[in-house]
């Protein structure tokens, strides 16, 4: 028998760690924060464990908890006090993110990035305010075609002039960087023009570039309170058939100045992760989405797997399949876990 090649000789624990190919540090993670302008007390996230919803005067506790366990970044999501049609709170300068990151930036050494979408401020769900257009059995026709019925679409340009708003709010109340998380055609260039315009260069944009329309975001609209009140999102995030469209819509976004190019869910599309990963040099973000996080909660406590273990692996297959950056509801307890492991 020839046993001239044995792998297993580095598999020993004296030796294993020494030849490990991937490496996770708490500097990789990012940890999302829920911010609630209509509540004096933290909320916690049913579906999501260990996650709360806090008040404006309790978002630097909270920050400064997360600073704790080594994780530098957060992602800051807003509920607001209220909503009408055009999300117009996501851009007011009293708004519940506007308030917290004047907050958050003044009193911590977080970096702070923004989510930038309007569906937790619009009064129907969606993400951005909505034009009638007419339908025939699913596709667009003349308005004097047979059956046509009105149904309702976000309006695309209308949702970029918002965004300009709410970008250049964020940037004036100090946010390190701004993550537009929409799909909507277009957004990164108008995004990056009004930053320049409005005298923010180095504020860098992470976009959401390749967000699937996904069965894994369910836990999130209950956090976030922002599920739509009718339809869904297929007119505007992606088919998760798809993979070639992913690196055009990867390629628009860097071709129109994004900074960091997100994939999102991560678990489901490793392989687009590491397709953009070998296609372009800008750093790959992934976002560990509240389903995927939910998921092994749900099946820790049946005891059906080690949780922990479970998260860990989970964030190294990410970083295996080539991100820079995850963010992941898991970012506290795996960094405190690879702190505590030194």
């Amino acid at each position: 028998m020839d046993l001239t090649h044995r792998p297993r000789r580095l598999r020993q624990d004296r030796i294993r760690g020494l030849v490990s190919e991937t490496s996770l540090e708490p500097s990789d993670l990012i940890a999302p924060v829920f911010v609630d302008a209509t509540t004096d007390e933290r909320i916690p996230i049913e579906s999501m464990p260990g996650h709360e919803r806090v008040p404006i005067d309790g978002i630097v506790a909270r920050v400064e908890e997360v600073l704790e366990t080594g994780v530098e970044a957060i992602m800051l999501f807003g509920i607001p006090e209220s909503k009408d049609p055009e999300g117009s709170r996501a851009w007011a300068e009293d708004g519940v993110i506007q308030e917290a990151l004047r907050r958050v930036t003044s009193e911590t050494d977080a970096y702070v990035i923004t989510d930038v979408c309007l569906c937790e401020y619009t009064d129907h769900g969606h993400c951005g305010p909505l034009e009638e257009e007419l339908r025939a059995e699913g596709s667009v026709v003349e308005a004097d075609g047979p059956a046509c019925e009105p149904t309702m679409t976000v309006d695309n340009d209308a949702t970029l002039e918002a965004l300009e708003q709410i970008v250049t709010s964020h940037a004036r109340a100090g946010a390190d960087m701004v993550a537009p998380s929409g799909m909507m055609d277009g957004m990164v260039g108008v995004i990056r023009s009004a930053l320049d315009e409005a005298g923010y260069e180095q504020v860098p944009i992470m976009s959401y570039a390749a967000k699937y329309e996904s069965a894994f975001y369910g836990p999130f609209r209950d956090a976030a309170d922002g599920a739509p009140s009718f339809g869904n999102r297929r007119h505007y995030q992606m088919d998760p058939a798809n993979s070639r469209e992913a690196m055009r819509e990867v390629r628009l976004d860097a071709e129109q100045g994004a900074d960091v190019m997100m994939v999102k869910p991560a678990l489901p599309y490793l392989d687009i992760v590491s397709a953009v990963r070998r296609e372009f040099d800008h750093p790959v973000a992934a976002y560990n989405v509240s389903g995927e996080y939910a998921m092994l909660h749900a099946a820790a406590e049946k005891g059906w797997m080690e949780l922990e273990d479970a998260a860990l692996e989970s964030l190294l297959s990410i970083k295996r399949a080539g991100a820079d950056l995850i963010l992941t509801y898991f970012a506290e307890d795996v960094a405190e876990r690879l702190t505590g492991d030194r």
